[in-house]
């Protein structure tokens, strides 16, 4: 498994040789003096408007244009793990994403490294054939090399049954730019999956699942944040760009094109995190994650055009949220608190919608602490659900789930059988450099 998954051993890709060409000419004919100097001049205008299109910020420096081109790199494949990122060596981790495949396996991700956000951090990734009950160790790493860090990952199962792996790679805590990043495997039912090498999407961060509508286009959600960048990096100003994007692939995410985006005051807008959802109706309703909450935007045109983003009726703090449509045709939402109270970081509960999210009905309080945070789930073959979230980030260091069903949330409490609430997927131990 180790080999199979290094980026270097890229297998099917090879190099190919093209012969060199005799030239027909020599350094004594005329013609072949004229070919040359005309080769010449060519070459000279293009060499100056190349440097003239270099970005200010990035010809500053050599040093500069060096690390600005370092996030652009593939991350490393660790398999196994180093030591140093094992359970009992971590100091931070959060942030997580889960899927199930056909069969019910799940897999889980998040990210850790140093202490907090930094250039530090590294993507995990587990998984578990019992239905979330019991763990794998994390199996292996996506480390960038130098201060570029592995973020924001989240795990999906596409149509066609192939297991994706998203992750967002930026210079230091952001550089303005980033970019989408997957790994895929044909194999998620293996403990031992074989994943194909890396490879950058586009600019930005996805952190919540792509959604299939019903003409079949995969939506990405994907943000470029407009805050700014971290001190002492490269800074790229991606302009307009600056916004929840909706990009669009029809080749089954070979491509990416942008489609759409919403506009997010600018006194609101912080890192969007946003989630698309297909009405019956037809329409697209995104939900975005802003200063105050949760804000919403709709699209009539399959997602060309979006209204400005304004205010829903769903009280939440700002932070990460969960909304997904179930098979049932129903769509769940997991958030911190009721639907009509602003709380903090705490009390994730669970809540479902038969009318697209008009109203919202339950409320299965799956964790009822403080600190807990950024729900992602997936909906399991037999129609449960397993939601993952985690708990306290620098100081227990928890990775939880939580399986329920529908009717366990219209409950607001476990029914049924396959009902269990704080199963812990990940706990890292080390606190030495936690709290001084």
């Amino acid at each position: 498994m180790s080999q199979r998954m290094r980026p270097s051993d890229s297998s099917g890709v090879r190099s190919h040789q093209v012969p060199r060409s005799r030239s027909r000419y020599t350094v004594f004919q005329p013609r072949f003096i004229l070919l040359l100097c005309t080769w010449l001049s060519i070459l000279i205008g293009t060499m100056h408007k190349s440097r003239a299109e270099i970005p200010a910020d990035a010809a500053s420096s050599p040093s500069q244009t060096s690390a600005a081109d370092m996030a652009l790199k593939p991350a490393e494949i660790r398999v196994p793990i180093p030591e140093n990122y094992t359970d009992s060596q971590r100091k931070f981790q959060g942030i997580p994403s889960l899927c199930t495949t056909s069969q019910g396996r799940l897999w889980a991700c998040w990210y850790s490294g140093g202490t907090t956000e930094n250039g530090e951090n590294y993507v995990l990734v587990v998984t578990s054939g019992d239905g979330g009950q019991t763990w794998s160790q994390p199996l292996f790493a996506v480390d960038p090399a130098g201060p570029v860090r592995a973020y924001d990952p989240t795990i999906w199962l596409d149509p066609d049954g192939k297991l994706w792996l998203f992750w967002a790679q930026s210079y230091e805590w952001w550089d303005g730019r980033s970019g989408v990043w997957c790994m895929t495997t044909d194999t998620p039912e293996s403990p031992e999956a074989v994943w194909t090498p890396p490879r950058r999407l586009c600019d930005g961060i996805m952190m919540n699942k792509p959604t299939v509508d019903s003409l079949h286009r995969w939506l990405f959600p994907v943000s470029i944040w407009r805050v700014t960048p971290s001190e002492n990096t490269p800074k790229h100003d991606l302009g307009e760009r600056k916004n929840p994007n909706v990009m669009v692939s029809t080749d089954h995410g070979q491509t990416l094109t942008t489609l759409g985006a919403s506009f997010v005051p600018r006194n609101v807008s912080i890192f969007d995190e946003h989630s698309i959802i297909e009405r019956r109706d037809g329409s697209l309703w995104m939900l975005v994650r802003t200063t105050y909450g949760i804000g919403e935007s709709t699209s009539t045109d399959s997602g060309k055009t979006w209204t400005d983003t304004t205010p829903s009726k769903i009280c939440h703090p700002s932070s990460r949220f969960f909304i997904r449509r179930l098979t049932s045709g129903n769509l769940v939402l997991v958030k911190n608190g009721p639907i009509e109270r602003q709380t903090d970081r705490r009390e994730m509960t669970a809540f479902l919608s038969t009318d697209d999210g008009v109203t919202w009905q339950g409320g299965l309080l799956l964790d009822g602490r403080g600190g807990v945070s950024y729900p992602d789930g997936a909906e399991m073959p037999d129609g449960s659900l397993v939601v993952i979230y985690d708990f306290d980030r620098t100081g227990a260091k928890e990775i939880l789930a939580a399986r329920f069903t529908e009717a366990d949330i219209l409950a607001g409490k476990i029914i049924s059988s396959q009902g269990k609430l704080q199963m812990l997927v990940n706990q890292a131990t080390d606190n030495s450099a936690c709290h001084p």
